[in-house]
Formats: C-alpha cells, structure tokens, sequence
C-alpha cells in the first residue's frame, strides 16, 4: 500500500467509514490468509471477484492486509452486510472488533464495569443499555446482550472517542487492580519474570521516584523505552500492548491469575529469568556451538536404520559389524 493510500485509508478507519471484520481463521479478519508464517510478509489479503479468488498482495501483519480489504467493493459490501444482518457479538467478538477498529473499550466503576454501559434490572433479553451525554442530555444508543458489545458501541461515537482521548492526555495512574482489570478488558497477559518488578519488560528504578517503574521492550534490535509508570502493574500492562508483549505472552503460555498468566518455566512455580533482555533471533536461527547438534523441530523425527561397521580382519579382509 502507498504511503498516503495508507494515510487516507486509515481516517477512513477511524472515522469508521470502514471497517476490518474479524473472522474465525488463522489470521483472524474477513479475506486475510497466513500463507508463509515466519516470512517478511505472511498475510495474503483476497476478494473473491466475478466468482473469481483475487489476490490483493502480501503485507506484513493482518491489520494491513484486513485493511487493504476493507478499501475493496467486496469489503464495503461485507461489512454493509453484517451491519444489516446486525447479529449480537458475543463478549469475545466485541473485544476483537474493538481491537481490529483500535477502539478502547473504557472501564469504569459500575455493575457492567463499562463507561457509558447501564444494565437493566428487568432482565430483558438485552439487558445492557449504551448511553452518552450528547449537548447536555442523555442518548440512548441500543440494547445489547453483552456489555462488551454495548461498550463497543459506545466507543465507536464522537463523545465515546473523546472520552478515551481525555483519559489517555491526563494519563491519570493506574492502581495494580485498575491495570489488572484493564488487562482483562483488552485481553492482554501481565508475564510475570524473574526480576526486581515482578513483570516482563518492567523494571524498579532504584532513585525512589514517584513512578518508579521503567517499562521497556527490545524493538528491531534496540531498546525501546514506553514510559515511567506508578506502579508494575501499569508498566506491564503498556507492555502487554506492545507486539513484543504480546510474544512473550503467547510464549508464556495461559492459565494462572486473570490478568497475569504465569510464564513458561523449566519447573513448576518457576518463572521467567530476566536480567538483562536480550533481543528475539530471527525465525529459523539458531546457536551453533562446538560439539552442540541444534534443536530438532517438533515435528521431526529420528529414522533408525542399521549402520554397517568395517574393521579389519584377519589376512586383510575388512570385518562386517552391525553397530548397535
């Protein structure tokens, strides 16, 4: 995609002229396919076109391609078509969805623990009602099964926006719970390490600050510093936003606290060792030391097969051995 193909499709993105559908595929959005993982540009984005499967090229992460997509007729028509169909997302659709438009879906204090989300008391079959104050009144913007999917829709108005542009300028720290809460939110993992913080990509600034926590990640072979933070939890949740955050989580591993998964460990209860970080190697890399044979893929296996042994023998002739 051009550069300012790329500027103008993405204001269409955020003034939510398009959309990027997710769907239950490898790449997880609508006409986006992994086709070559661990090359420079594994996503494949296609139509289908005159009944005919169009290629649209390759990019380098899904939300390139699925935007790519949605600039097409056939996107426009699909995303036209759900709309109409207006099916309820469930809690895990609508998280997808508000990442996929870079929505935050803003927590707040309350019984559906969402900014503009009341529930009904009467149980409906919608119980959760999205709301906004729109010049000096209340609006009433729909029912929904889930309050993800009403928190969605709140995110998507102009006051939902403003509301998560003001609360990112005043930057206000967050509490270890309000980080934790916000984690589960977005669907993100807190890695826990072997550190002086507790959390991977996080470090304890010694000088007694009033945010003390340093949270840093290793970017195109450099160290990359997100920002100071009031507490671990904060920190780590800026990290868990990043793609090398989201790495480490996936290779951590589920299950443990909602919000703070355990890390991958050579034992159980063990976690993460991080000293000093040191910066992924490329795909398919590996140590070659002397006398070291590099790991084998998961998938291989060792093919047994009997190895003749020639010695020598008596008058010359070689000896014939079947080595064990």
């Amino acid at each position: 995609m051009e550069p300012v193909a790329a500027v103008v499709a993405t204001k269409a993105l955020q003034a939510g002229e398009l959309t990027l559908l997710v769907a239950d595929n490898s790449a997880g959005y609508f006409g986006v396919r992994l086709n070559n993982p661990g090359q420079s540009k594994p996503y494949q984005a296609r139509v289908w076109r005159a009944g005919k499967e169009v290629s649209l090229g390759c990019f380098a992460t899904a939300e390139e391609a699925a935007l790519c997509v949605a600039r097409t007729p056939e996107g426009r028509a699909a995303a036209a078509e759900r709309a109409a169909a207006a099916m309820p997302l469930t809690s895990e659709e609508a998280r997808q969805q508000a990442q996929a438009e870079r929505l935050m879906l803003l927590v707040a204090k309350g019984k559906t623990g969402y900014f503009g989300v009341h529930l009904d008391q009467r149980g409906p079959p919608k119980p959760y009602q999205a709301e906004v104050r729109r010049g000096g009144k209340a609006v009433h913007l729909g029912s929904f099964a889930t309050a993800e999917e009403a928190a969605l829709c709140v995110a998507r108005t102009p006051e939902g926006r403003a509301a998560a542009a003001e609360r990112a300028a005043a930057a206000a720290p967050l509490t270890s719970e309000e980080a934790r809460q916000q984690a589960q939110v977005e669907k993100l993992t807190l890695p826990v390490a072997d550190n002086s913080s507790g959390y991977f990509g996080v470090h304890l600034d010694k000088r007694g600050l009033s945010k003390p926590y340093q949270a840093r990640v290793w970017h195109g072979g450099k160290r990359v510093r997100l920002g100071s933070f009031a507490t671990a939890q904060e920190a780590a949740l800026y990290v868990a936003r990043s793609p090398e955050g989201r790495a480490a989580a996936a290779r951590a591993g589920g299950g443990g606290e909602p919000g703070r998964p355990p890390c991958r460990a050579v034992r159980t209860g063990a976690s993460l060792k991080e000293e000093d970080t040191v910066p992924p190697m490329p795909p398919g890399a590996f140590v070659k030391e002397e006398g070291v044979v590099p790991s084998m893929p998961p998938d291989a296996f060792v093919k047994l097969e009997d190895v003749v042994k020639e010695e020598e023998g008596s008058g010359g002739r070689p000896k014939r051995q079947r080595a064990k």
